[in-house]
């Protein structure tokens, strides 16, 4: 099956053909860095993660870049009202990201461009178009894109551009030449972040940004643009009006954008308090759990963030923990073996649908299934075939990289630990005494602490009830 990929472009399901062969150039819009990230941002970040991840596997040879928006109106003012240069704040909100994203698993993209750093290219972009009418400078210092000027615009989102002249998201102001118009360049105001241009000092617009830096690292034209649902309108819409105005040539061929999180089935928002940065989550549930729950649906299927959703999201990794707690021992198989396992066909079925992580899993649920079955069975080789082939997949979507013992127990301190299986030896020692009264005492005394021991053939374990 060849892959195919929705594309919100046309609207449905292609094949993907890249433009040059066994190459992929992919560009996700990334982060605004004025404060930490929160749990849309990791619905973004590992979706795209989880495609990379993908496409490597498949073979393609792939330049996933992913930008940083690191000036714009937020961080100006976040910056002010810390009293701290724009550039401090940034600097620790990008450290903090990274911390993020490694807690989550994710891998670093190929390239991070920087707004800040390409200054030179958004001059030279806005420049011409300045010079062939698609944009104006304006009586404020302000340089705007003439919306009228480009036939294709809507293209994306499917808005008639002559709505938009009573819609909501239209900034008013009577610089413009019209409402629907867009900012490239921005004048400064007084003590402002500011960089020298022909239209004099200001700063980049949000929208031009990405077109300097996606065009400076991938060329005029590449095969992937990703983002947010949010980021459709405006700010993709505006991505390819600039764009093929100062090109002439498609932008991108390829639009993919995930699916919205929702809170308790509502928008998330701090005005209704169900507000949650990543690190606020991860300081009460283990980072795979989140990691999971973000990929048990598809990248572009909405996605509801609530408690039972999490502790469904821990019940699912705990059941591959489970069939893997007495192969610790036993790594992922390599990519280039795993391509060629009895299971990798269907893996490739799934996500070769439009990147169908709940497929993935679903396959290997059933691979778990058979390693149980090979374990009870005491087929010690094809337990431990199986068990390579689950964490070989589970590598794929960033799952599935602790000990499984470590997992289960469910990352308490080591001194807890030590006095838990303290009390799991002399309860063995109890029942090998026959104090089954004893045993029985210790058994409750660690189910109160939330602490359940499982009797194997192994021995005795215990994991965590909570995550």
């Amino acid at each position: 099956m060849a892959l195919r990929i929705y594309n919100s472009l046309t609207r449905r399901a292609e094949e993907f053909v890249p433009m040059v062969p066994g190459r992929i150039g992919m560009y996700v819009c990334g982060i605004t860095v004025y404060d930490y990230c929160h749990i849309g941002h990791a619905r973004l970040l590992v979706g795209f993660d989880v495609i990379a991840r993908y496409l490597r596997f498949s073979g393609w040879e792939l330049d996933y870049v992913r930008n940083i928006t690191d000036i714009d109106d937020k961080i100006i003012r976040r910056a002010d009202e810390n009293a701290e240069p724009y550039d401090a704040l940034t600097a620790r909100m990008i450290a903090a990201m990274h911390d993020d994203e490694r807690a989550l698993g994710n891998l670093a993209p190929d390239r991070e461009p920087r707004a800040t750093a390409h200054i030179g290219e958004i001059l030279a972009i806005v420049q011409k178009l300045v010079d062939t009418g698609y944009a104006y400078a304006a009586a404020n210092g302000d340089v705007y894109y003439r919306v009228t000027r480009f036939a294709g615009y809507g293209k994306l989102s499917g808005k008639n551009p002559d709505e938009l002249l009573s819609g909501a998201r239209v900034e008013v102001d009577e610089d413009k030449e019209d409402p629907r118009d867009f900012v490239l360049w921005k004048a400064a105001k007084p003590g402002e972040p500011a960089w020298d241009s022909p239209w004099g000092a200001g700063r980049p617009g949000w929208h031009i940004e990405c077109s300097a830096m996606s065009m400076r690292c991938l060329g005029e034209t590449f095969d992937i643009h990703g983002g947010g649902p949010d980021l459709i309108f405006p700010h993709h819409e505006n991505e390819i009006a600039q764009s093929e105005a100062a090109t002439g040539k498609c932008f991108a061929h390829y639009w993919m954008h995930v699916g919205a999180l929702r809170v308790d089935n509502e928008k998330m928002s701090k005005s209704l308090g169900n507000f949650f940065t990543i690190r606020e989550v991860l300081a009460r549930y283990r980072p795979e759990v989140l990691r999971f729950l973000l990929i048990s649906s598809q990248y572009r299927s909405p996605i509801n963030y609530a408690e039972d959703s999490l502790q469904l999201a821990q019940a699912g990794l705990e059941r591959f923990y489970a069939a893997l707690r007495d192969f610790g021992d036993v790594a992922p198989l390599p990519a280039a073996e795993l391509a060629q396992s009895a299971y990798a066909a269907r893996f490739r079925e799934a996500m070769d649908d439009d990147f169908n992580t709940p497929g993935a899993l679903a396959l290997m649920h059933e691979i778990a299934r058979e390693l149980n079955t090979a374990a009870r069975e005491d087929d010690a080789a094809r337990a431990r075939a199986l068990a390579a082939q689950l964490r070989g997949f589970g590598a794929i979507l960033g799952i599935l990289g602790d000990d499984p013992l470590a997992f289960r127990r469910g990352g308490g301190d080591a001194s807890e630990d030590a006095g838990i299986d303290a009390l799991v030896a002399e309860r063995v020692q109890a029942k090998k005494a026959k104090d089954f009264a004893r045993a029985d005492a210790i058994r409750e005394e660690l189910r109160q602490r939330g602490i359940v021991i499982e009797d194997t053939r192994e021995g005795s374990v215990w994991r965590r009830e909570t995550v």
